[in-house]
Order: C-alpha cells, then structure tokens, then sequence
C-alpha cells in the first residue's frame, strides 16, 4: 500500500457512517451489490457507470474512498484512477477486475491504489474489505491531525507528546519547577532525561542562572572530584591553577549530575556532605566554599537495587529522591509517535530547505515497533531516511532493516488492533513479492520458499492469472 500523507488538509478522523464512497462500473448489477453491501456497512454511496460521471462526482463530494472498475467504456480504468489521484489524492481506491493478472493489479498499485477484489467476488470478501480500508482512512486522517498538532503544540518546554504519562509528566515538572528540591530523574536511554532536567531548570525561578549538566559515567573518578568540587594550585600534578568546581560555578543555578549511579562510592559521600552542609571543599584545599545550588539527578538503572547491592549509598538516595521522575519510555506511550515524526521531519526541513512526508506503511511499522533506544532511536531513524531517500516521501524501504523486518501482520494489528487470517497475510506475501520482483513467478517463488506449482495455485485461488 502506497499512500502519502500530505500535512495541509487536515481535518477530523471521519465516523464510520460519515465516509463517502464512490462506486465506478458499467456493469448495474455490480454497481448495485457494491452498494447494497456499502449502504449494510453505513457508508454514504455515489455511483457512475463511467470516467464522465465519476469526473462529474469527484468535483462536487468529497469522496473517501472509491471502488473503481478497471475495465471501463471510454477512459481505461487506470486512467480514471490517475484523474482520481490527481483531484482527489487523500481518497483510497479499491480497483474491481475481471480480467485480473498479476500485471493489472501491480500496474494499479503502482498508480496509488490500496488493494484490489477480482469479479465474481463474494459480498463477505468485498465487506471485508470495505472494512479494512475504511479503518485505514481513520488511522490516516488520526494520523494527519496529529501531525498538524505538532505545528500548534510541541507539548512542554521542547518536550514532544500529548499522551497521558506525558500530561502527568508536564504537571509533574511545573509543580517542582517553582521548588528548590532535588529531583532524582529516572528513564531508560533516550528517553530525554536531560531535556526534562533543562524544562525543570528553564520553567522555573532558576531560569536566569547557569545549567552545568555533567555526565558522570564519561569522566574518570578523579576528574569528577575536581570537576565538581574544584581544586587548588599544587593539589596535583598539573594543576598549575586554582580552579572552581561546578557546584560553586553554578551560583543559585543547577547541576544536573547525569548517570548519577556511576558516581564512585567515595565521591557519593563527598556529594551527600555537600549537598547536606551547603558547602565543598575543593581538592588540596583546607578552605569550605558555601554553596548555593540545585542538583537534579538522572540514571537509567535501578538505584534502588544498586542500594541493596551496596553500589550506591543509601543516604544518598534518599536526599536526591525527594522528587522522582519517571520518564515513560516508547513503547508505552505509542501514540506520540506521528507528533514525534512530524516534529524531527520539520526540524529537518527547516535545516535542509526541503519538506519531505512519511508514508503511512513506514509509519505504521514505527507504531509496531517497541523502540529499546526510545526517542533518540526515532530520531535516528527518521534522519537515516531522510538522508538514504531522494523523493519526497519516506518510505518503509528507507528505514533502518530492524524496522523493515516488522511482519506486515505485527504492523497491520497494531494499526487497527485487528485481526488478519493467515490466509490474507500469505496472499499479501505472494502478491508482495511478484510486485518487488516485476511479476518474476520463478524468482518469487524461490524467495518466498515454495514450490512454482505451489506459487501458481495460490495465484489461482486469489483469481490472479497470467
């Protein structure tokens, strides 16, 4: 399935009895049982027996999908469905063949159709399938108006997503904002933990004062000492300075100590006496330097576990767990992945000048996918594609191989939280592979792992012949 999204008409998801659905065939007793069968399913239905007055219909209703004979008099079908794509593009077209083969079917796929039901057709199957496409107009029209929130709303202080543990997130952050407590932020890799510690800093009354992140799992032990507490002239080899430590360079603003569970022990009680007493005293110095300063923390590991294992003090934990946060990772908040999308794609295009859009197949294997490397992961996705497509629409080819590998059932459940039968998932394999491969039988079958007799049957059953 190819359609595009394209972000400018946006407008509500439609009800199931608000699609419009145009029925083209010259055939009467084929136009009135498509009807009947759309009418039982509460879709509104216009019907041409031809390209003059299908024309006529797409320029004065707005239709949503279009069930479209490929064997029509006059205009060809395929090029009623080109006129179709070109005035109505957001509008899915099921193509209706009697004379259907493998070529008839890729050539209309190619030109933008969604799928595609060979005469004599049972009403079950043409139901099923009016079904099918109809939950796929739902998620694309849910999608685009997601998109086009990304334009009015990027969530909280540069935070993307409007999900629920989002919303509780944002409420969480203006609550400790105002507050001068440390806050132990916790969330797997790439989930944003120092974006949220830079929104705690810059929505509150520290905005206006220094924010020195420091990763303390990229530092060795002794560099750590005397980057956050200082040292004097003479404390060590090189040390050919005095020099201040963060934690009194940042002067009523905020150290954000990331990776908090690397910290060595040792350092860990320097910290808590620090963040007790108010004050440091740097390295090769008898002299206490008063401090004034919020720390907010961030791991991704469990630092209660690591307290149990005598990793990480107690004592320690406590005094920085006066607030936690837990960032939700991905996969647990799915639906803010078109904002997300839609936010990287604008970020690229005001960088490189150039708009591209994500077609929906590539975006419906991204809503299947659980994420392990969470939002950094996304974003590194969308920026592969952006660089590895040269059209301007992205698509499931250009993203990395692990989200390619997502079976077409795995991305198709999840878009309509559906069922597909084995049968439908194996014809969408066959019919799949022959359109990759050019109608290449041989080479399809070889692929697929079946015998060419085997290949030819299935074919047979589907209606599809040479």
């Amino acid at each position: 399935m190819q359609p595009t999204v394209t972000m400018p008409a946006v407008r509500e998801p439609p009800r199931p009895d608000a699609l419009q659905v145009l029925i083209v065939d010259d055939e009467p007793a084929v136009r009135e049982g498509c009807r009947e069968v759309a009418e039982g399913l509460g879709f509104r239905v216009s019907v041409a027996d031809g390209a003059t007055a299908a024309y006529r219909i797409l320029e004065s209703e707005s239709i949503d999908l279009c069930l479209l004979d490929l064997r029509l008099p006059g205009a060809s079908g395929l090029e009623v469905l080109q006129e179709i794509r070109r005035r109505r593009p957001e509008a899915e077209v099921v193509v209706i063949t009697g004379y259907a083969t493998v070529q008839s079917a890729v050539e209309a796929m190619k030109l933008g159709a969604c799928d595609y039901v060979a005469k004599p057709f049972h009403v079950d199957e043409l139901r099923l399938l009016l079904e099918r496409v109809a939950r796929q107009i739902r998620l694309s029209t849910e999608n685009r108006v997601l998109r086009e929130k990304v334009r009015n709303r990027k969530g909280f202080a540069g935070m993307v997503g409007h999900s629920r543990e989002m919303e509780k997130l944002y409420r969480i952050i203006s609550k400790v904002a105002s507050s001068t407590h440390p806050v132990l932020i916790q969330g797997e890799s790439g989930t944003g933990k120092e974006l949220v510690a830079r929104s705690i800093h810059f929505s509150g009354s520290y905005r206006d004062k220094p924010f020195i992140p420091v990763d303390c799992g990229a530092l060795v032990p002794t560099l750590i000492e005397s980057e956050l507490f200082g040292y004097v002239k003479g404390a060590f080899t090189g040390a050919t300075r005095t020099k201040e430590g963060l934690l009194a360079i940042a002067d009523r603003g905020t150290v954000f100590l990331d990776e908090i569970a690397e910290l060595p022990v040792d350092l860990q009680a320097k910290l808590l006496r620090a963040l007790q007493e108010k004050e440091i005293r740097p390295v090769g110095s008898t002299r206490r330097v008063p401090i004034q300063v919020r720390i907010l923390a961030a791991t991704n590991r469990d630092l209660e576990a690591a307290v149990q294992q005598g990793t990480f003090r107690k004592d320690l934990y406590f005094r920085l767990n006066v607030v936690n946060l837990r960032i939700p990772p991905l996969r647990e908040r799915r639906e803010d992945i078109p904002l997300l999308v839609g936010h990287f794609l604008e970020r690229l295009a005001r960088s490189t000048g150039t708009e591209r859009t994500l077609a929906d197949d590539a975006l419906e294997r991204m809503m299947s996918y659980d994420w392990p490397g969470n939002v950094r992961e996304l974003e590194n996705s969308i920026e592969r594609a952006w660089a590895l497509s040269s059209g301007p629409v992205l698509h499931t080819s250009d993203l990395p191989t692990t989200l390619q590998g997502i079976s077409a059932l795995a991305a198709g459940a999840s878009a309509d939280h559906g069922i597909v039968s084995l049968q439908e998932l194996e014809k969408r394999a066959i019919l799949e592979a022959l359109q990759r491969l050019n109608g290449d039988k041989l080479l399809a079958a070889r692929l697929l792992g079946i015998g060419k007799t085997t290949l030819y049957r299935k074919l047979k059953e589907y209606g599809v012949q040479e």
